[in-house]
């Protein structure tokens, strides 16, 4: 048996999960750099990335046990910084990184994925399609009953990510135009926390990465195109970002082995396989 360590990292505390593999199938030849490798590779950062990263991290343990990597989440901004400050090996971000940030921490950046940024509410919810200007006006607490568009006379429940979050700048940039979040909403710490809120709350809205979409929630069509990966393909779902992963200077030693790998024909699989648009 052989353990990768795994966590989400809120701002200030630190959860760690421990998750267990076992090993099983025949390695790809993108595995065989890892052959003979030894050592502890620390992620941390965006939340959307963890399936990703997790599934990768399997793959090359299972092909080599001498090899450790620690996952964490924490959101964006906290990858950017905390590689930047060498305190992980590869930082996750679901945004770009700036020309300030890339210059105060000589950081390098791979773009592996591209994701949208999808609406989401309960799956019971009868409304599931709204404009540009319903959104706006809902996020930033104008509209706070759900008979303000067109649905039942209950109040609207709104969750946000909070702001170190890549997920929630794009979806402010491109779904809000940049408008006000109400200080009323509740904020949650990652998509997986943000599916789950809106899975039990009948009158939630958030919003979530287009890959962590499924059965326990509905997606919602923005100005009449629902979020999905051929919509967002296609670029007729235009709330999209891709998806990044940074080290300080140019990557070496096993963090280089990872993103080679995370961009090899079995990574892009990965990526895939994840609900996540590969770049190869």
């Amino acid at each position: 048996m052989k353990k990768i360590f795994f966590s989400l990292l809120p701002s200030i505390t630190m959860v760690c999960y421990f998750l267990t593999f076992v090993s099983g199938a025949f390695a790809s030849d993108d595995l065989a750099p890892f052959s003979g490798q030894k050592g502890t590779l620390r992620i941390a950062g965006g939340t959307a990335h963890i399936p990703v990263m997790k599934e990768a991290a399997r793959q090359i343990i299972n092909y080599n046990p001498d090899i450790q990597i620690s996952i964490a989440g924490g959101g964006s901004g906290l990858g950017i910084k905390q590689v930047g400050e060498g305190l992980i090996d590869i930082g996750n971000a679901g945004r770009q990184a700036t020309a300030e940030e890339i210059h105060k921490f000589d950081l390098n950046v791979l773009k592996w994925a591209v994701d949208g940024v999808g609406v989401i509410v309960h799956p019971e919810n009868t409304i599931q399609a709204l404009t540009s200007e319903q959104l706006q006006y809902i996020f930033s607490g104008k509209f706070t009953n759900w008979k303000d568009v067109g649905g039942p006379d209950q109040r609207i429940n709104v969750y946000t990510r909070d702001e170190a979050s890549g997920t929630r700048k794009v979806f402010w940039k491109k779904a809000l135009a940049q408008g006000d979040i109400s200080l009323k909403a509740s904020v949650v710490v990652s998509n997986g926390a943000m599916k789950t809120a809106i899975a039990v709350d009948p009158f939630g809205i958030g919003y979530v990465s287009v890959g962590h979409i499924d059965a326990s929630v509905a997606p919602v069509a923005l100005d009449g195109v629902t979020p999905t990966l051929q919509t967002v393909q296609s670029g007729e779902y235009t709330v999209a970002r891709g998806l990044y992963s940074l080290t300080k200077g140019e990557p070496g030693g096993l963090a280089k082995l990872f993103l080679d790998f995370i961009v090899s024909p079995t990574g892009q699989q990965i990526v895939a396989d994840k609900g996540f648009i590969p770049v190869k």
